[in-house]
């Protein structure tokens, strides 16, 4: 029997039952294992138009059904991070189990159970408005947990050459702290980070004249970047954070001064910044201290906000209803493929389930949250896309 054929036993819900069958498909990134092949049947059955877009190694999804505006979709990743030791799980990491409560697996809660929910949403909302207004949209990527050089991004990239637009979309990353529906995401900080290479001169530690020791040098540059007030944030978002994540000098000799030394460092930045801004400042104490040095940078994404409107409206409204909670709108935490997403122009919100266990051994959800799920993102539907008739 085909995973596709499964159905859920008297006990379960639709969507435990399809988050078991992506569970037990080991994608860890950037591998899909036919996820995407499995939600794309799903979709098709009630109606979407299906298209498969892969760059590099990577597989994408686009999934519409209806015509014209607005356009809400519905987004996540089928990728998960490595297991780690599969004996330190308690239940084997790729074979989904319950206890306690909760449903133990990797990608559990990050993010197969929003793609879950998502799915018997769809199928719900559909049969309930065969003829809803504007147009239906569904976005996997099974490059998140990676490089997100080939998943969404490359998406964006297409969709504004050929005059894509998405007004309203709803992320199914793990949003909620301590209870479900607690937090809902309305953007994320900015994240660029560079390695620095600062070049001196190699030689005996007895004879230091004869060398020139550049972590030395680098020590006070690098004091400057770590103290420096970058800005005070916002009513939005906290100030900007820098920090050092790696070092690396030396031959492992004790007795020789290293020729270079380098430095790996990251800004969580808020919308008071920008990365040309960024880049500047750092430039400049480098120079201010007259080092020698080389900088390779990598932008992960610029800060994005979703303003008061429409679908923050929904996502709050949807929430309370379901869960009776007001949630704090937040742009805490790490990013998410939302920044590459607003970027045309799109409203975006990311509503999920508790992140206490994400990325750990023995990642879980709580099954009574998955039903839950499905309900606040039928209920956006309801309230952005129903049928006027209906």
């Amino acid at each position: 029997m085909s995973l596709a054929a499964v159905r859920p036993s008297a006990s379960q819900t639709p969507e435990q039952a399809l988050l078991e069958q992506l569970i037990r498909r080991e994608s860890v990134t950037p591998i899909d294992a036919g996820c995407q092949d499995l939600i794309a049947s799903r979709l098709e059955a009630i109606g979407f138009t299906i298209e498969h877009l892969p760059f590099g190694d990577v597989a994408n999804l686009w999934a519409t059904r209806g015509t014209g505006a607005p356009t809400l979709c519905f987004a996540g990743h089928t990728d998960v991070v490595p297991s780690g030791p599969a004996d330190q799980w308690t239940s084997p990491p790729f074979e989904p189990t319950e206890r306690d409560g909760h449903l133990f697996g990797r990608g559990a809660a990050d993010m197969k159970s929003g793609l879950s929910s998502m799915i018997v949403a769809l199928e719900a909302f559909v049969a309930a408005h065969p003829d809803h207004r504007g147009r239906l949209a569904m976005l996997v990527t099974s490059d998140e947990e990676g490089a997100a050089r080939d998943g969404i991004r490359r998406v964006v990239e297409h969709f504004r050459e050929r005059g894509e637009t998405i007004e309203f979309c709803v992320v199914g990353e793990c949003s909620s702290v301590d209870a479900f529906g607690d937090r809902m995401m309305v953007g994320r900080r900015g994240s660029i980070g560079a390695t620095l290479t600062v070049i001196g001169r190699q030689g005996h530690v007895a004879y230091p004249h004869l060398a020139d020791n550049p972590v030395h040098r680098a020590l006070a540059a690098m004091d400057e970047l770590a103290r420096l007030r970058w800005d005070e944030g916002n009513a939005e978002f906290p100030p900007t954070s820098f920090q050092i994540t790696n070092v690396r000098a030396g031959t492992g000799a004790s007795n020789v001064v290293p020729g270079t030394a380098e430095f790996d460092f990251n800004l969580r930045y808020s919308t008071e910044l920008d990365a040309g801004t960024i880049r500047k400042r750092v430039v400049d104490i480098l120079d201010a201290h007259r080092l020698s040095y080389r900088l390779d940078w990598w932008l992960s994404g610029e800060p994005f906000l979703t303003h008061p409107g429409p679908l923050r409206s929904a996502g709050i409204e949807a929430i309370n209803a379901v869960t009776g909670l007001t949630p704090a709108e937040s742009t805490a935490g790490g990013t998410s493929d939302g920044r590459f997403i607003a970027q045309l122009g799109t409203e975006v919100v990311e509503i999920g389930p508790v992140n206490a266990t994400i990325h750990q051994i023995d990642e879980c959800v709580r099954i009574a949250d998955l039903p839950k799920l499905t309900a606040v993102y039928r209920e956006i539907m309801e309230r952005l896309l129903a049928s006027p008739t209906t």
